[in-house]
């Protein structure tokens, strides 16, 4: 944990910031990211990805305490999350991470080897995690972390993996999730939490808030540069209209994570009650709770396909759907048809056939009322601006000029 000093400091400081998040316009700390569709190895099976990793989450003991902070950088998508080219060392090598907010551990060396240099420092401490969908296990070391251009972190905790699972074609996870989801990684430390990288670009004045601001884009394309990472603060480029932000939720499991409440509804019929679940990059699809998602399979009339484990409709019955809803606090977020649909151009990708209509929402694999009853993956996120504030305890969303793109 931080020593009691640092927390003081922390939470004087945290008392002194205003309400709101700095709106970066030309932000001068933003880390590009992209999405990429990892086909290396073989073909992507979504469904069977996104519900390991949601038993995963739903498994983890513990409570709660989120700690991020302004800066940006860009990042690429792979079809089970967003990449980014984070650099280690001095000089630097660079590794292509997924960007994850469900998890908040930083490491490398599933695909490109870790590259000691002087900055590297070996901690000789052992340090595992496992995320459902893979797993790593290693050594932590510190070393210089480089996100971008005025994002150089001295002294980031990182794991260095001997072993992953589940990584192929990526080099590992730079975490932006709450700090105590380290609890527990290092092997011969279990109580101790180790910084994030966002902790750390707060404590050492990189940035001057806790806060993450997400931009995605939707794409067609295999591999695409569509999205940025701002640390500190938000960029209002990215959105239209305003932010509105919606407490953490209180509720365990989703308590661990980036939680929130909401309803949903598809059109004027809902088929999710107001419940908890959680906000998650690492996710690529949308999942319901299994009553929800039955209901939701009823209202579309949507049939399994067996080939990719995802639902798929007819053309007749695209042209019939309506708007799946997000209900969070006093405001409605719209999935428009087009965004509950899979890219068309990239049915092959996931095993599927060129002109079928395949549809991104698929099912948690248990009821409602367990505190972790949906996720809002990737999928919701590319059609929203999102704004991870561990200063005030929030998560924000607002329109984007793609939220009712037709691009897929």
């Amino acid at each position: 944990m931080f020593p009691a000093a640092s927390l003081l400091t922390t939470l004087l400081l945290a008392l002194s910031i205003a309400a709101s998040p700095v709106e970066v316009r030309n932000s001068p700390v933003t880390l590009p990211i992209a999405r990429r569709l990892n086909t290396s190895g073989g073909t992507i099976n979504l469904v069977q990805h996104d519900q390991s990793r949601a038993a995963a989450l739903k498994n983890l003991k513990g409570d709660s305490t989120l700690s991020r902070r302004t800066g940006s950088i860009t990042v690429t998508n792979d079809a089970v999350g967003y990449i980014a080219a984070v650099g280690v060392g001095s000089p630097a090598t660079t590794y292509q991470l997924i960007v994850d907010t469900g998890s908040s551990n930083t490491w490398v060396g599933a695909s490109t080897p870790y590259v000691k240099t002087s900055t590297s420092v070996d901690t000789g401490e052992p340090v595992a995690v496992d995320y459902g969908s893979g797993s790593f296990s290693g050594t932590e070391y510190t070393d210089t972390v480089t996100l971008g251009s005025g994002l150089t972190i001295t002294a980031q905790s990182i794991g260095v993996a001997s072993t992953s699972t589940g990584f192929t074609g990526v080099d590992g996870i730079v975490g932006i999730g709450p700090l105590d989801l380290t609890e527990g990684t290092l092997t011969n430390e279990p109580d101790t939490t180790i910084p994030t990288v966002t902790d750390n670009l707060y404590s050492q004045g990189i940035i001057s808030e806790i806060v993450v601001g997400i931009s995605f884009e939707p794409t067609t394309t295999e591999s695409d540069a569509n999205g940025e990472l701002t640390f500190g603060g938000t960029d209002a480029t990215k959105y239209t209209g305003t932010l509105a932000y919606t407490p953490l939720t209180t509720t365990y499991p989703a308590s661990y994570y980036w939680g929130i409440n909401e309803s949903i509804t598809y059109g004027s019929t809902t088929i999710l009650a107001e419940t908890a679940g959680i906000v998650d990059t690492g996710t690529t699809l949308i999942l319901l709770a299994s009553n929800a998602y039955d209901k939701y399979v009823s209202e579309t009339g949507a049939t399994l396909d067996d080939t990719t484990g995802l639902l798929r409709i007819t053309s007749t019955q695209y042209s019939a759907l309506q708007n799946l809803n997000f209900n969070i606090g006093s405001n409605t977020y719209a999935l428009t048809p087009n965004g509950q649909i899979w890219p068309r151009t990239l049915n092959t990708y996931i095993g599927g056939t060129t002109n079928y209509i395949y549809l991104v929402v698929s099912d948690l694999g248990t009821p409602s009322g367990e505190g972790l009853d949906f996720i809002n993956g990737y999928t919701f996120l590319e059609r929203f601006y999102s704004v991870f504030d561990t200063t005030n305890s929030r998560v924000g969303f607002a329109t984007t000029t793609y939220t009712d793109a037709t691009t897929n």
